[in-house]
C-alpha cells in the first residue's frame, strides 16, 4: 500500500469514528484507537528524540534513525529504520538483531563505555526498560515501530541505543546472550 491510500484509508476511519461519536455521544467513543493515533505521530514525522545509528568495526556500513515519539497514552512510540545490516550479501535472508537502550551514551571505543542496559528498576533481563523489541533484518533492511511504556522520553536522552549482532534469547542474564555491539547512537532531543 503506498503512503497515500495509507492516508486515505486513516482518514476514512478518523471520519467513521467520528460519526460513531454523533450517533453515540460517548466519551469513550470520542477518541480514536491509539493505532490511528500512531498512525498520525507517523506521518507527522516530529519525532521529540532521535538516535541516528552507526556501525562499528563489525558492520561499518550500517546506519540509520531511531525516532521517538511522545503519545498521548503516557509512553513512547518507536520507530527504528535500519540499513546495512549484516545479512545484506545475503540474497532473501531474514534475521533477527537484538537492540536495547543503554545506560550511557558514549559510542567510542567501538561501543565499549554505553554500559549494561537501561534499568533503573533493577529488574531482570528481559524486563528492563532498554529491552526493546528485535530488529527484523531483511536482506540488510530493518523497518519497525512499537509502543513502550517503560519510560519517558525525558529518561533516555543522553543515552544510546545499542544493536546487537545476534538476537536477544529473553532469557540469559543479564543481557539475553545478543553478541556483539555491532551499532551504536546517542538519543538526542530533536529539534
Amino acid at each position: 500500500m503506498n503512503l497515500a491510500g495509507l492516508t486515505h484509508r486513516r482518514g476514512f476511519c478518523i471520519s467513521y469514528t467520528k460519526s460513531l461519536i454523533h450517533k453515540k455521544g460517548n466519551l469513550m467513543d470520542q477518541s480514536p484507537t491509539p493505532r490511528l493515533t500512531f498512525l498520525q505521530l507517523l506521518d507527522n514525522n516530529r519525532p521529540q528524540a532521535v538516535a541516528w545509528v552507526k556501525g562499528g568495526a563489525q558492520a561499518p556500513r550500517l546506519s540509520g534513525m531511531v525516532k521517538f515519539f511522545e503519545t498521548p497514552y503516557g509512553g513512547v512510540l518507536i520507530e527504528a529504520e535500519i540499513f546495512g545490516l549484516p545479512n545484506i550479501s545475503q540474497s532473501g535472508s531474514a534475521d533477527f538483531y537484538a537492540m536495547h537502550i543503554h545506560e550511557t551514551g558514549d559510542c567510542s571505543d567501538n561501543f565499549m563505555k554505553t554500559g549494561d542496559h537501561y534499568n533503573p528498576d533493577s529488574l531482570p533481563h528481559p524486563q528492563h526498560a532498554g529491552d526493546l523489541m528485535p530488529l527484523m533484518g531483511n536482506q540488510g533492511y530493518a523497518w519497525s515501530a512499537f509502543y513502550d511504556k517503560r519510560f519517558r522520553i525525558k529518561d533516555i536522552l543522553g543515552r544510546s541505543v545499542i544493536i546487537h549482532a545476534k538476537a536477544d534469547d529473553f532469557t540469559t542474564q543479564p543481557s539475553g546472550n545478543s553478541g556483539e555491539k555491532i551499532a551504536c547512537g546517542v538519543i538526542r532531543k530533536d529539534g
